[in-house]
């Protein structure tokens, strides 16, 4: 709930004059190539590089960067007033403690009420330490739904900071270079994913010729190479390499570096006791080689961190911060950039206020920008027809599925060649090509379909092995060159798969995915294919599922089911013509009248005559005003004084 104190003092900053890139923003939106979530989240973001400095959360809101609250409106004691206008952090938790979220519920009435009680008694600047994990480095977290196009927004930052530290190079509030890390156990989904920022155009956002200038200043590095060739005379570590080739590292100016967490940093870390080792005098070459690595990273200079699907990274969270705060040692690091569509833990987070008293979230804390879910369908993501089946057969749901799909979506091809698709998930491979496969291919005979509109899309085991073809049939999904109408999905797509033509799914029964993702593998179908055109998208689910749906629908995004499948953000374009010559209208004329004006004289002057009627004037005034004489004597004054 943070965030909303940075959004209200994000808008007065660009309401005032102290902003300094409003015309930026105005030609971003003349553009008309980026969504408004990202808009708004690019002006976040300069909001803090420019007017905060790209300073620590923690340093902010204890300086009570953040604050706007009016003190004097509210209800307090004379002596709580003044500490809070002496004291901006003790303001900022108040404010924050007075926020009120979605469903309109205030954050905390207890920790108002104790501040009102005694405010003295909190130590605010430890309550901030801890409310964003202990970091002494800047650490921004961006919420945006999945389909917003985050990835397009990690590109936009990059070129942003870029444009801005090349204009002043001297200025450590922007980074000169990136690193993007992809979580841990997602590299097969959203490295590839990553790799489209190269795709961006720049122009979208900057101005010819600064787009194209910025562009030629930046390399791109892909580090996912595990091991060197045979016979290589090179470094037994490929991703060094790729590094070191940009020496000098000091004056390295516009390197991107895309790459899986878990391989360049949290490999060959060890947690033991709450101590993190990492090897450092290890004789291993395995050691070495890791070190080796994180260890010319934390060299790179103004280096911006961006982490994709930042709540993956939770799990690792000791590791990944502990490498980030040896970098930061170096005085390199210029930020930490996360990016996530579930900003939420697993279990409820307290932080101290008092020994009685603690501040239970269920959000990562430095979330500085939240997009909800429910305003981009119609906006940016299909709008959902969810079906839930009153049967407890897996078999018969997928039927049903399958059917209502072929029926409504059969004859749908998209304006770019690509043709709708239905993912079913299935708990086991056993399961999808014992049953679930022979299924469909019935149902797709009697459509007059061919089974090469199947695709059976799993990793693998000693009974079933995955198709030759079946990782390239995967990876052209969002290709008109694609055949494929339904794919058939095992512990894979759950989330980080980007496929726009992905236009229906299906979850029959429980482990079909895991629990705790039910929402992200529904939506999976939600992403637009055409720019603000009209589309939909099939959800069918049996009932366990649908419950799971509609309970993290409310944690995560304070709405119900019902809300989310009845939700429409669609634009209304007005489009305005020219009818002048469909009505054969004749051309107007008009007339300019131009008026002259004559002075004109009504009496002459005569100074003899006026100057002897002014002095006349003065002779009858002299006759009637008389001078009072005030040297009168004291005593014949009397003063009353009336005590009624």
């Amino acid at each position: 709930m943070f965030y909303k104190m940075i959004e209200n003092k994000c808008t007065q900053w660009y309401e005032s004059e102290q902003c300094t890139v409003k015309n930026l923003i105005e030609y971003i939106e003349k553009t008309g190539q980026m969504r408004d979530a990202q808009i708004e989240a690019i002006k976040v973001y300069l909001f803090l590089k420019i007017a905060c400095e790209c300073k620590p959360l923690t340093q902010l809101f204890r300086q009570g960067f953040f604050n706007s609250i009016d003190l004097n409106e509210i209800e307090l004691s004379k002596s709580t007033r003044e500490y809070l206008f002496q004291n901006p952090a003790a303001a900022a938790l108040f404010e924050y403690a007075c926020l009120k979220n979605d469903k309109g519920e205030q954050v905390s009435e207890k920790l108002e009420k104790q501040i009102k009680k005694d405010p003295t008694g909190i130590d605010y600047n430890e309550f901030f330490r801890n409310a964003f994990y202990g970091v002494s480095y800047t650490d921004y977290l961006f919420s945006l739904p999945m389909g917003a196009g985050k990835t397009y927004l990690m590109a936009a930052f990059i070129y942003l900071d870029l444009y801005f530290a090349y204009n002043e190079p001297t200025n450590p509030a922007f980074a000169h270079n990136f690193i993007i890390f992809a979580p841990s156990g997602l590299k097969s989904s959203v490295v590839p994913s990553l790799k489209t920022i190269q795709n961006f155009n720049p122009s979208w956002i900057l101005p010819e010729p600064a787009a194209t200038d910025i562009k030629r200043m930046i390399s791109f590095e892909v580090l996912d190479q595990s091991k060197t060739a045979k016979k290589s005379n090179k470094t037994k570590n490929p991703n060094v390499q790729k590094i070191a080739n940009h020496q000098p590292l000091s004056e390295l100016f516009g390197l991107v570096a895309v790459t899986n967490a878990e391989k360049v940093i949290l490999d060959r870390i060890q947690e033991k006791q709450g101590q993190i080792n990492m090897f450092e005098e290890s004789d291993d070459d395995k050691d070495r080689q890791a070190n080796e690595l994180r260890n010319l990273i934390g060299k790179l200079p103004s280096l911006s961190i961006f982490i994709d699907e930042v709540h993956h990274a939770v799990s690792d969270e000791i590791k990944l911060r502990a490498v980030v705060t040896r970098w930061a040692q170096n005085h390199t690091v210029n930020s930490v950039i996360g990016f996530s569509g579930t900003p939420y833990l697993d279990k409820v987070e307290k932080i101290k206020v008092v020994d009685s008293l603690s501040i239970g979230t269920a959000e990562i804390t430095n979330i500085v920008y939240y997009y909800p879910l429910i305003n981009g369908v119609g906006n940016f993501l299909k709008r959902p027809v969810v079906k839930i089946a009153d049967i407890a057969d897996s078999s018969l749901i997928i039927e049903k599925g399958v059917r209502e799909f072929l029926d409504t979506y059969r004859d749908t091809v998209y304006a770019d060649g690509l043709t709708a698709k239905l993912g079913i998930y299935c708990g086991t491979i056993e399961k999808l090509e014992e049953i679930v496969y022979p299924l469909v291919s019935r149902i797709v005979a009697e459509y007059g379909l061919s089974t090469d509109v199947i695709l059976k899309f799993h990793k693998g085991n000693k009974q079933y092995k995955m198709s030759a073809d079946s990782q390239m049939q995967f990876d052209i999904l969002d290709k008109s060159i694609s055949k494929i109408r339904i794919v058939l999905l095992v512990q894979i797509g759950k989330e980080g798969w980007d496929c726009r033509s992905l236009t229906g799914i299906i979850l029959s029964q429980e482990g079909d995915c895991p629990t705790n993702m039910v929402l992200q593998t529904s939506c999976r179908c939600l992403r637009q294919v055409i720019k603000n055109s009209q589309e939909t998208a099939l959800i069918y689910l049996n009932e366990s599922n649908a419950e799971k749906l509609n309970m993290q629908l409310e944690q995560q995004h304070h709405i119900s089911l019902k809300e989310f499948s009845s939700a429409d953000n669609s634009k209304t374009t007005l489009k305005r013509y020219n009818r002048t010559a469909y009505l054969k209208l004749p051309k107007v004329e008009f007339y300019q009248l131009k008026i002259n004006y004559d002075t004109l004289t009504v009496e002459k002057a005569n100074p003899e005559v006026d100057i002897e009627k002014s002095v006349d004037s003065a002779h009858i005034a002299g006759s009637i005003i008389k001078t009072t004489d005030l040297s009168m004597d004291a005593n014949n004054i009397s003063i009353q004084v009336d005590d009624a």
